[in-house]
């Protein structure tokens, strides 16, 4: 309970969401927009108590004109196993839904003509949250899953194009499909912005993410897994290549002969610290 009250006091409502509310009074489509807004604020609450039981970070649940977002104040080094119970949350709560409209309708509550449109306005945000672009859902899902081979920063890049390919793919389908529907669009254009403004900061994050393994808030590691690193390398290069989910041993080598061990947080320390991020690896065993 305490963990759905926290996320209950982050919901934010954007001022044109109660435009769009009196839009959808005057056109006689006020009913299936509480639906609809009912559906997305239990799949965002779903993010944001999933989320404050694993004590994350939650800066706020947003309910905007088109949608919502959890956003989270977490910057990837959070278990794997825990952002996808945070990511999968949403979508599971359109089971629960479904099953209790069902309920509701078989009792006589609602009509079946009732149960029908919630059945389909539930489908239809499940799927599109399933849509493996970045941010939803199904972006996500595809970003755990490079994060499980590839270092953070390929892991976000690649996650990031190919949301962009896929997306214009989505946008071109729209074309043909629904042209004039203006939800549609107002989604497209905030999903490119999205993209673009991730690209751009894209080393910000990486950053955010270092000083987070930095500053010892990365608070669980799957495994050890060391990573060999030539002595000629620079600091930069090495951080880049920093998995999600696993902390690193550094074995230095001098043309494939072992010549020393680093600890992560030394490294680190270097790179913060002392601002050594363009120094060469092997100048570190002769300071620590």
């Amino acid at each position: 309970m305490t963990n759905i009250t926290s996320a209950v006091k982050k919901l934010y409502i954007h001022p044109l969401l109660w435009l769009v509310m009196a839009i959808g009074i005057a056109t006689a489509h006020f009913l299936e927009l509480i639906m609809l807004l009912l559906i997305i604020t239990i799949h965002e609450l779903g993010h944001g108590v999933t989320a404050h039981y694993f004590s994350w970070r939650v800066k706020r649940i947003a309910l905007l004109p088109f949608g919502g977002v959890a956003e989270m104040d977490e910057h990837g080094n959070r278990s794997l196993r825990e952002e996808f119970w945070v990511i999968a949350a949403g979508p599971l709560q359109h089971v629960w839904l479904v099953g209790a409209g069902w309920l509701l309708m078989k009792g006589s509550f609602i009509s079946w003509d009732l149960f029908i449109l919630f059945f389909r306005l539930n489908l239809m945000v499940l799927l599109f949250n399933l849509l493996p672009i970045w941010p939803l859902d199904g972006g996500k899902l595809i970003s755990l899953l490079l994060s499980l081979k590839f270092n953070y920063l390929k892991a976000y890049e690649m996650t990031l194009i190919s949301s962009f390919a896929l997306l214009i793919l989505f946008h071109l389908s729209i074309l043909v499909i629904a042209p004039l529907h203006l939800n549609l669009w107002i989604v497209l254009s905030f999903l490119y912005f999205s993209l673009w403004m991730d690209w751009k900061q894209r080393r910000y994050n990486f950053m955010k993410f270092l000083l987070e393994r930095y500053y010892g808030n990365s608070h669980q590691y799957a495994d050890l897994r060391p990573l060999p690193i030539e002595g000629e390398d620079t600091l930069l290069t090495v951080v880049e290549r920093f998995q999600r989910g696993v902390k690193h041993p550094l074995v230095v080598l001098d043309k494939g002969t072992e010549v020393g061990k680093l600890d992560e947080y030394e490294l680190l320390h270097a790179f913060f610290a002392e601002k050594m991020t363009h120094a060469k690896t092997k100048d570190l065993l002769y300071l620590y």
